[in-house]
């Protein structure tokens, strides 16, 4: 087993799934679902065959009490069989840590090696996965541990449906076809397989939970030791999740959380859900008065409303009450019940109480003191919550609604520019107010980053001024070690058009994805899910700057291809109910292939500049310019046929 003298890891994790339940999403099969008989070797390794050397021991556990052990020396080896009962795609997932090199974990369908993870060396846990395994009914699976020059220990197994879309990256820049390759495996692994019965409540202090529960269609979003997903991280995800085709998942859990935004609660959401999608996670959640909840995620998840509504043109989000209901209620009475520290004339801008985050807090700098009112993360979001509803109201079809909150949105804007943010640039530009209405200025982390990052600040030298400041500051000693806030730098880059400083934290983030996180038993970065899933929306959206208006059929494309990258492809994006694939040679060349059998996209190729030719498949065109957030650009409109591919070219 493993030798007493290795720390043991300082907080114990979620016990995985249990045995799941009849699929709530497969009513035309009433077929088990997979399962796992004994995903954490709670019950002595139910189902598992062991060889010499190994077996199951309590100890160095990733949660609950025991966990599997294989000695070292070449040949030990402990295997779960398992038979397929339906058909299905499905990622396998395990914790595993190893003292040593030459172990191995590995996935075998009907005697065949399907996917082997060799291990490496590292003593404290980490994720591995072998992903989308095909199974038929009837099919034999195995699942096996090997090992190698010195203990491997395993624990928390756990089955996700494979991803339902599987976009592709290639590239003359071989380090962003592994970064996207590995992010979207690793982000799938945090899907939840619907109709698994597993804990509820499951936190540092209760690693067991307090009961269990059939979940729903999720994805983690927050710590790997809490059986939960949290707003502010889904929020982050949720464009990372639909570009692997988890809409249901996105649906379902923005959902739970509108419902959970009640009158009792001043219209705030909870903070974080269990896997069932109804149960307020104990550690967050005491009473109605007594829960965590941060003002900027109230507006996030309106603004993420409406970006899965425009990457999926799926009416729920404008018709079904609940979520409407929680947008009129987030962007009218949440802020009038929170508006009463400050006084911010003609406009109106929620506040938190400065008392901590069970009370309400102004921001998602939870480090940033207790007596904020205001802050820049939730002004900004604010700001970009009016603009969703005026998308979502266009989408309802109220066009005087949609045009009473475009309104606000530039009212909120200005009274930013003019007023709120003071005078200063830089160290000196305002990003925050105490309860007092002092303002605040100097770094506030999210604080800060937030407020490009939504485009509130008007574009020019004060915008320019504060991104160099927020840069300087992230490489300073000041700058966040929780990687979750490292995860906003290239979005906020690239939405300000910097594309080689976002490419570069995009490669830093990445290649820091083997560093410990800072919550200990979390295990390494690469293994928070923020990461991952944000890695993939900022190669689709940031890289290839691809918008969507999945109701309206159509797409915008901008090239932000970083100095020496000189071209990039992403295959099958999911838009609507097709997929379109989207080539940047360069910043002056973009290529667009409609994959979809029926139906066209109208297509707005954006190049930044005023060139003085553009043409559509060799076709000279009128060269066409738009502004839009201060950036001029010469743009095309071609109509992109289903199976038809265009060419969008500029030059001088």
């Amino acid at each position: 087993m493993k030798p007493s003298r290795l720390m043991l890891l300082t907080a114990v994790a979620l016990l995985t799934p249990l045995v799941p339940a009849t699929s709530a999403t497969a009513a035309t099969d009433s077929r088990p679902q997979l399962a796992l008989p004994d995903p954490g070797f709670e019950n002595g390794g139910t189902g598992w065959t062991f060889g010499p050397g190994t077996g199951v021991g309590a100890g160095n556990v990733h949660s609950g009490s025991r966990f599997l052990y294989l000695d070292a020396g070449t040949g030990r080896s402990a295997r779960l069989d398992l038979v397929a009962p339906r058909d299905g795609s499905y990622d396998f997932s395990a914790w595993v840590a190893s003292a040593g090199t030459g172990g191995t974990y590995t996935v075998r369908r009907n005697g065949e090696t399907v996917g082997t993870v060799e291990l490496p060396q590292r003593a404290t846990y980490a994720r591995y996965t072998v992903s989308r395994v095909e199974l038929k009914a009837g099919d034999r699976l195995e699942i096996a541990f090997g090992s190698g020059s010195s203990w491997v220990n395993a624990d928390d197994l756990m089955i996700s449906p494979a991803a339902p879309a599987d976009p592709r990256v290639t590239s003359s820049d071989p380090e962003v076809v592994e970064m996207f390759d590995w992010a979207k495996r690793k982000a799938n692994s945090w899907v939840q397989l619907p109709g698994t019965v597993g804990p509820v409540n499951a936190d540092e202090y209760h690693t067991s939970g307090t009961g269990t529960a059939t979940y729903g269609p999720t994805y983690w979003a927050g710590y790997a030791n809490r059986s939960a997903y949290y707003s502010r991280d889904m929020a982050h995800q949720l464009d990372g999740a639909h570009l692997l085709g988890l809409d249901t998942e996105n649906e379902t859990m923005l959902r739970s959380y509108a419902a959970s935004a009640t009158a009792e609660h001043k219209y705030f959401p909870v903070w974080s859900l269990n896997f069932d999608a109804r149960t307020y996670l104990s550690i967050d959640y005491k009473n109605p008065d007594d829960f965590v909840r941060e003002v900027p995620a109230v507006f996030e998840l309106v603004e993420k409303a409406a970006q899965a509504y425009l990457w999926t043109g799926d009416r729920r989000y404008v018709d079904d009450p609940v979520l409407w209901n929680f947008y009129r209620h987030a962007t009218e009475q949440f802020i009038d019940l929170h508006n009463s520290a400050k006084d911010n004339g003609k406009v109106k801008v929620a506040e938190g109480t400065g008392q901590g985050i069970f009370a309400g807090a102004a921001s998602y700098n939870e480090q940033d003191g207790d007596d904020l009112a205001e802050a820049g993360d939730t002004i900004a979001s604010e700001y970009q919550a009016y603009l969703a509803m005026a998308v979502l109201a266009r989408g309802k079809g109220d066009t005087k609604l949609a045009k009473t909150y475009d309104r606000k949105a530039a009212d909120l804007k200005a009274y930013f520019n003019d007023e709120w943010s003071g005078t200063g640039s830089g160290a000196g530009m305002v990003r925050a107010y105490t309860v007092s209405g002092t303002p605040v200025t100097g770094w506030g982390k999210e604080n800060s980053v937030f407020m490009p990052m939504k485009q509130i600040i008007d574009p020019g030298p004060r915008n320019d001024a504060y991104l160099d400041y927020i840069q300087a500051q992230e490489l300073g000693p000041e700058g966040s070690p929780n990687i979750e806030s490292t995860t906003y730098l290239p979005d906020m880059f690239f939405r300000n058009n910097r594309a080689d400083t976002a490419w570069w934290w995009m490669k830093k983030i990445y290649g820091e994805r083997d560093v410990q996180h800072v919550n200990s038993s979390q295990g390494p970065d690469g293994d928070y899910p923020e990461v991952s899933f944000t890695l993939v929306s900022q190669t689709v959206e940031g890289l290839m700057g691809i918008a969507p208006d999945a109701a309206a059929h159509q797409v915008t494309t901008q090239s932000r291809l970083p100095s020496g990258m000189k071209w990039l492809q992403v295959a099958d994006v999911p838009v609507g109910t097709g997929t379109v694939t989207v080539r940047h040679d360069g910043t002056t060349k973009t290529t667009l292939t409609n994959n979809s059998r029926h139906g066209a996209y109208r297509w707005e190729a954006r190049f930044p500049g005023a060139h003085k030719r553009i043409t559509v498949d060799g076709v000279p065109q009128r060269a066409r310019t738009r502004t839009v957030n201060g950036v001029t650009y010469t743009y095309a409109t071609p109509t992109v046929r289903a199976g038809a591919t265009a060419v969008v070219q500029v030059s001088g």
